[in-house]
């Protein structure tokens, strides 16, 4: 499986929004020059990880998104669930009656096996853990810069 765009964006937009924890929102410009993804992008990205709330805005002059939560509590399947629905390998796990063939499958309890061991990897996951990570790989190149993440 290869996560989509959505996922793969989405979470680099939350990953510039627990760099910038508890110091006030960013605004999508900054992400979007940061990461290297269009505004226009980023705008729709915003409106799945609002509805989950996951992330919350404020207008004005010194708006912009963040962080509803600590990056400690938000995790990477919830970002995926966020921006693309809860996704499965297959459709039928969740929807069996679109396959005539989902009784008796061979195949099915495997993407079920797999598509929850995926999840669960995701969900042990959380902004923290990426963000420390990505401290460590900083440090190791001399370019650490200290974070604010409670």
């Amino acid at each position: 499986m290869k996560l989509s765009t959505r996922s793969r964006y989405g979470t680099r937009l939350m990953i510039q929004l627990a760099k910038n924890y508890g110091k006030g929102p960013l605004q999508i410009g900054d992400i979007s020059e940061r990461e290297g993804i269009s505004v226009k992008y980023l705008e729709q990205l915003i409106i799945p990880l609002k509805k989950a709330k996951l992330i919350e805005s404020v207008r004005g002059p010194k708006g912009g998104h963040s962080l509803t939560k600590s990056p400690r509590n938000i995790t990477i399947g919830e970002i995926v669930r966020a921006v693309e629905g809860h996704t499965e390998l297959a459709d039928c796990i969740t929807k069996p009656q679109l396959c005539d063939r989902s009784d008796s499958c061979p195949t099915r309890n495997v993407w079920e096996s797999a598509t929850k061991a995926m999840y669960k990897e995701l969900d042990k996951t959380t902004l923290w853990h990426m963000i420390r990570d990505s401290s460590k790989n900083d440090e190791t190149d001399g370019t650490s810069t200290k974070k604010h993440l409670n």
